[in-house]
């Protein structure tokens, strides 16, 4: 039984917000999991362009000082995305992070785009998968003493909600590694709901996208399943093959996170933030509404056993299993049950209220 430890939210008062976030550094006892002189990877999703449910920097200002007590090297981190945004590069996502308030002269630490300019720099490493023998990891994060994995929990097109796991999977693997844990989705385009808009064509980073007697025409070859145009569309005119994609994909990233961590016991704490929760990810580049009432921060040393407990409140809090409700295609137990299967962690938890 995995311990997850549990700081209920009043208020969204910043200071409120920074004190629960340091009574878990306290309760937990992260700074066990730090050592002088070593690298600290803390990982953050630094929000796209226009989001405001991303972690705010102020949240954790106090932690990372408290980190940097203890004589360990943090440095705030995150990876170039798959898709056409203000994250594509490192330049352009250290000027997005710096736009949200991650600056080192309001933090403290600095920033590290962890695959690269280009998003190149990684490494294969080896683990035992149903669909991976290795996966490739950035090599800032890979070759960091201790991680520290900060994650917002929101709903997802594609895997139905994404939060420690996710946050792992995708955020710590460069563009390619990210394309692989994408490549079994299939976009598909209906066509007496296509307005022919060319958003899509907009963000779809292969050019794979064409208007074609009056309708978008995706080009299957050049695709990668990274779902922008699904995510783009405002008419619900593009959907994905539900074939066990959504499977796929969520087993996928349960591989992917299980070799972000694989060189690290006993070195990795994951701290979840259930505040304004949304129905699509920190990757969408507009202000979404909250689905549920803000809940609290959990804290915990299994990725699995924190995404079990904060999906539990929140289903708690809604009365209802939102997620499923809001994607009933995407069945998120999917990457619980492999993630468990494969040993990243276990569903079973003891939840501790402080």
């Amino acid at each position: 039984m995995k311990k997850v430890w549990f700081a209920p939210l009043k208020t969204m008062n910043t200071d409120e917000v920074a004190a629960k976030v340091m009574a878990l550094y306290e309760k937990a006892e992260i700074k066990k999991i730090l050592a002088k002189d070593e690298y600290t990877a803390v990982k953050i999703h630094f929000g796209e362009k226009n989001n405001t449910g991303h972690i705010r920097p102020d949240w954790i200002k106090p932690l990372l000082k408290a980190f940097k007590e203890t004589g360990t090297k943090p440095f705030l981190t995150d990876t170039n995305t798959l898709y056409r945004g203000q994250r594509q590069n490192s330049i352009d996502h250290l000027l997005q992070a710096y736009e949200h308030g991650f600056s080192i002269e309001n933090l403290g630490v600095p920033i590290i785009i962890a695959d690269g300019l280009l998003s190149k720099n990684y490494s294969e490493v080896p683990i035992k998968g149903q669909h991976f023998q290795t996966v490739k990891i950035a090599n800032d994060i890979l070759h960091s003493h201790s991680l520290v994995v900060l994650s917002h929990l929101t709903g997802h097109i594609l895997s139905g909600f994404g939060a420690a796991i996710k946050n792992l999977a995708m955020g710590c693997a460069p563009r390619s590694g990210k394309q692989m844990q994408h490549a079994d989705i299939r976009p598909q385009v209906t066509v007496e709901k296509c307005r022919a808009c060319g958003l899509c064509i907009k963000w779809c980073p292969k050019d794979a996208i064409v208007i074609y007697d009056g309708a978008a025409k995706i080009d299957t070859e050049k695709c990668y399943g990274c779902g922008e145009c699904i995510a783009s569309c405002r008419h619900q005119a593009i959907k994905h093959s539900y074939a066990d994609s959504s499977v796929n994909l969520q087993e996928k990233m349960a591989e992917y996170a299980l070799g972000a961590i694989q060189d690290k016991e006993g070195k990795v704490c994951y701290i979840n933030f259930l505040t304004h929760i949304t129905k699509e990810c920190d990757c969408v580049n507009k202000a979404q509404d909250k689905i549920s009432e803000d809940i609290g921060i959990l804290a915990s040393y299994d990725p699995v056993a924190i995404d079990q407990a904060s999906l539990d409140l929140l289903q708690d809090k809604t009365q209802e299993d939102i997620l499923k409700r809001i994607w009933p295609n995407n069945d998120y137990n999917a990457q619980l049950a492999h993630a468990e299967k494969i040993g990243l962690g276990s569903r079973k938890y003891e939840l501790i209220e402080i």
